[in-house]
């Protein structure tokens, strides 16, 4: 008997203190053991740790937490003592002592073990803990799970094997660091670090006796020993470690009698929210998340990089504004009820950078009544996109920008009836011609003999279709294209057809913001960027697509735009009711025909916003038609008493403190004569003298 324990303990083979028979090991085949041993690696490679990811604002305010393990690595120094002495008291208290395998431990804990009938002390140490835990960690395959945990000699003697190499590999300290950032602690929580901020809402480097030995005894049995599962159990475990501490000198009685005194204030537990659906920004922080998974940087496989971002300990930098992100969702809750049957979006996007500062929508996120999982203000390519709305009238500002190209001045004049025949009008496309065997669109606003500013102030449809005719098609589809614009649905360019000015296709917040964002940049257009930066749990930046910004208009161009945008928000116009202040402001009403949907976007020259009112359900119906903005039934749909008021509530907030910049004057050939002469004709196609 001696002599099987003495060869027992030396292999390594009880080292957890074995419940079976002694003859279970006894029967095992010695060349088997061997070749076990024998075919280990002599050196233990564990993983790298996984690590918490955290989403931050542009103000370093924590968006959210993405993990798979809530886990936040420290140094020993960052530990405090009696956490380090209360761990190692209860698992491995000769842990300084002795090499991989502690030989009285283990031989005393079987002895116990036997006699008992049953498991009742282990004896692995913790530097084979350490090893068991890390096998586990990199185990990728329910198999490899199992191999790693399952209950057989092989194993024990594989950890043994592991751990000599541990020992000759890393000082004690160094063993007991990993350990202690490696462990489970209970719900969700890894590492000592993040356990001492759920439990008890401090630092590792902070923690108190009675709150070190509760931590201390969890390790054990992460799931029965957490104070939150059982409260009894939990203090009957911590109870246990105080007085192993006592039993052996560590503390002293008066320490001990004051910790177990101490009850443990399940108030102070602070769970860590996982994922962006516990964000406070859910939509925004869902749309970053989806370009970080289309960045090749952080994995060849969209699998892989979702595995790296809630694993690699990363800081993730964002576009988002809290400021501007509270102005726009004020004027949410201002002007909309997450139980209205319309839905209502808005986004704002910075002029020159295409750093999008706000994302907002009237339907809180979730599975409940009256939430949604569709984000409103973005491209249906994304996951959770809903693909955006017909964009109605506010297409103008781009046949404003092809007329201008072309050297039509602003005072151009053309005859606009209140109904025009355009059946089989021919306009040009860029592969040819279109026309439409049975259009007669209507104005819905002003007609007469009008000049561009006119009629962008007026918002009449058959000024602009007549003036899409001219231009033609395809330099109004190259210019939105240069902007940002296509089908949020298809992801194609938009339709060439006759109606396009008056709107194609469907285009969301983010999109018609960031194209608007461009006119206040006088023809710099940047790409929509939501993350800003990415850094490794190391510091290093990872790459990824940054500032993307080109110059697609001349500068006086977009300057002429804004002229004539500018007109828009006067008094009389379609956006005058919502000018504010005295900052120089351009904008553009849209609404869809059979109002399905309505628009405002407008900007100053350092901010641009784009707000939609719209039915999100299918099929589409009209707004006037059984449809509620804000709790009461919308009679009369339109950009600028509908949509306007959210754009205007959102821009006011957000642009509080930004300097009060203004527009670059266009070139004065470009805004004509101030008394131009009336067209010598109004037909559609002539030209009228200037």
């Amino acid at each position: 008997m001696i002599m099987f324990i003495v060869v027992s303990v030396l292999s390594g083979a009880l080292a957890a203190g074995l419940a079976v028979p002694f003859a279970g090991f006894a029967g095992r085949g010695t060349a088997s053991v061997a070749d076990t041993v024998q075919s280990l690696p002599k050196e233990f490679q564990s993983n790298p740790l996984a690590v918490r990811s955290r989403i931050l604002a542009a103000d370093s305010s924590l968006i959210a937490t993405l993990y798979e393990q809530n886990r936040l690595p420290v140094k020993l120094t960052q530990v405090a003592p009696i956490m380090r002495k209360a761990m190692v008291a209860i698992e491995d208290s000769r842990f300084y002592e002795h090499g991989a395998l502690d030989l009285k431990g283990t031989l005393r804990a079987m002895l116990r073990n036997q006699s008992g009938g049953s498991v009742q002390q282990g004896g692995s140490s913790i530097t084979q803990q350490y090893v068991k835990m890390s096998l586990v960690e990199k185990a990728r395959t329910a198999e490899q799970r199992a191999k790693a945990t399952e209950v057989s000699y092989e194993r024990k003697l594989a950890e043994l094997r592991y751990a000599i190499a541990v020992e000759r590999e890393l000082s004690k300290n160094e063993i007991l660091e990993r350990y202690l950032n490696l462990a489970n602690f209970g719900a969700g929580t890894y590492g000592v670090q993040a356990a001492a901020q759920h439990y008890f809402r401090t630092s590792a480097a902070e923690l108190t006796l009675p709150q070190a030995a509760l931590l201390a005894g969890i390790v054990k049995n992460p799931t029965g020993y957490n104070p939150v599962n059982n409260l009894s159990r939990g203090t009957a475990r911590r109870n246990v470690v105080i007085k192993r501490m006592l039993e052996l000198g560590v503390i002293t009685v008066a320490q001990a009698n004051q910790a177990l005194r101490t009850p443990i204030d399940l108030a102070k537990v602070e769970p860590v929210p996982n994922g962006c659906a516990n964000s406070r920004y859910p939509f925004f922080c869902e749309y970053a998340v989806s370009k970080l998974l289309a960045n090749p940087a952080l994995g060849a496989t969209v699998k892989e990089r979702d595995h790296y971002l809630k694993t690699g300990g990363l800081l993730i930098r964002t576009s988002l504004d809290p400021k501007m992100q509270a102005a726009a969702q004020a004027s949410i809750a201002k002007h909309t009820k997450p139980r209205d049957t319309a839905v209502a979006a808005i986004t704002v996007v910075e002029p020159g950078t295409g750093l999008v500062k706000a994302m907002v929508q009237s339907k809180p996120y979730g599975n409940g009544r009256y939430h949604t999982n569709y984000n409103y203000n973005v491209e249906k390519s994304y996951a959770g996109g809903y693909g955006g709305f017909q964009n109605g009238s506010t297409m103008k500002a781009f046949t404003i920008a092809a007329a201008l190209s072309k050297g039509i001045p602003m005072d151009y004049r053309i005859n606009s009836p209140e109904q025009i025949d355009l059946r089989n009008q021919r306009f040009r496309t860029c592969s040819g011609w279109t026309r439409d065997p049975t259009y007669q669109p209507k104005n819905s606003t002003h007609s007469g003999d009008l000049t561009m500013v006119e009629a962008a102030r007026y918002s009449t449809n058959t000024y602009f279709l007549q003036l899409s005719q001219r231009t033609g098609l395809c330099s109004i589809a190259r210019i939105a294209s240069h902007l940002g614009m296509y089908d949020a649905q298809s992801i194609k360019p938009l339709d060439q057809v006759v109606s396009m000015t008056l709107g194609v296709g469907y285009v969301t917040p983010l999109m018609l913001s960031n194209a608007y964002a461009t006119f206040a940049a006088r023809g710099k257009y940047c790409k929509p960027l939501v993350v800003t930066s990415v850094r490794d749990k190391a510091g290093r930046p990872v790459p990824g697509p940054g500032f993307d910004c080109k110059q697609v208009l001349p500068r006086q161009v977009a300057d002429g735009v804004n002229r004539v945008l500018s007109a828009v928000m006067m008094p009389g116009g379609t956006g005058g009711k919502l000018r504010f202040g005295t900052r120089d402001m351009g904008g553009k009403t849209g609404t869809i025909q059979q109002n399905l949907a309505v628009w405002f976007a407008g900007y100053t020259p350092n901010l641009a916003a784009a707000a939609v009112v719209a039915d999100a359900s299918l099929p589409y119906t009209n707004l006037m038609y059984g449809h509620t903005l804000n709790g009461r039934d919308i009679a009369d749909p339109t950009g600028s008493g509908t949509a306007g008021p959210l754009w205007e509530t959102a821009m006011q907030g957000a642009v509080r403190g930004l300097p009060n910049a203004r527009f670059v004057a266009p070139p004065r050939k470009m805004i004509g004569d101030p008394n131009p002469k009336p067209p010598a004709s109004d037909k559609p196609g002539t030209k009228p003298n200037r």
